[in-house]
């Protein structure tokens, strides 16, 4: 292929998008980017702090699809981009960004990527990771925590206010786009080995 090849990790919060990526990364021996959805989530620095914290940040709405799909097309395009950089503590976005580079892989990850269809559109491969949700709200505790500062009471109230119930509404069934769903995750090591032969083939 001339371009580059497009692989989409969808799944729920903690289900092992992130080990999926490292592993896909640490075999394949190409230049390769990794675009998260999350970097893309809209800002909301035009209302009061307390405003945002209430936001349902788990909703198809609150991502800036439109920016990552240009984004998409401006690697294609062999063009340098600019990855917005978000405050999870404050809810916006920073001043600076992170510069990426045109290259041959492009990995795109987040929970919501397959239910767009223009997004899922420029992707060549879409793989769906499949793991238990208490594993998965383990994860999403130790994350919110560790990284981004936030209180066990209030990762408890997002995941039964919104967190599960978009899961259900939306990532779920976005499922059935995948053109290959992987259960458990990072444990799953035959998976992971069978996708990156397959990418290897793509890339000869």
């Amino acid at each position: 292929m001339n371009r580059p090849v497009v692989i989409g990790i969808a799944g729920g919060t903690g289900s092992g998008k992130t080990t999926i990526t490292k592993a896909i990364q640490k075999e394949i021996k190409q230049n390769i980017n990794i675009i998260s959805q999350d970097a893309y989530y809209r800002s909301l620095d035009n209302i009061p702090f307390d405003e945002r914290a209430k936001n349902n940040y788990d909703h198809p709405n609150s991502f800036d699809n439109e920016l990552l799909i240009y984004h998409i097309r401006e690697l294609k395009k062999s063009h340098s981009i600019q990855i917005p950089v978000y405050d999870f503590t404050q809810h916006i976005r920073k001043e600076e960004t992170n510069l990426c580079q045109p290259s041959k892989v492009i990995v795109v990850e987040g929970i919501l990527i397959f239910e767009n269809k223009k997004l899922r559109d420029e992707m060549d491969i879409k793989i769906f990771v499949d793991t238990d949700s208490d594993i998965r709200i383990l994860r999403r505790i130790k994350r919110d925590m560790v990284e981004r500062g936030r209180s066990l009471e209030s990762i408890m109230k997002q995941y039964e206010d919104t967190v599960r119930p978009m899961h259900i509404e939306f990532v779920e069934p976005s499922k059935r786009f995948a053109n290959v769903i992987l259960p458990e995750g990072g444990f799953n090591s035959i998976g992971i080995d069978m996708i990156i032969a397959k990418l290897k083939s793509i890339l000869l």
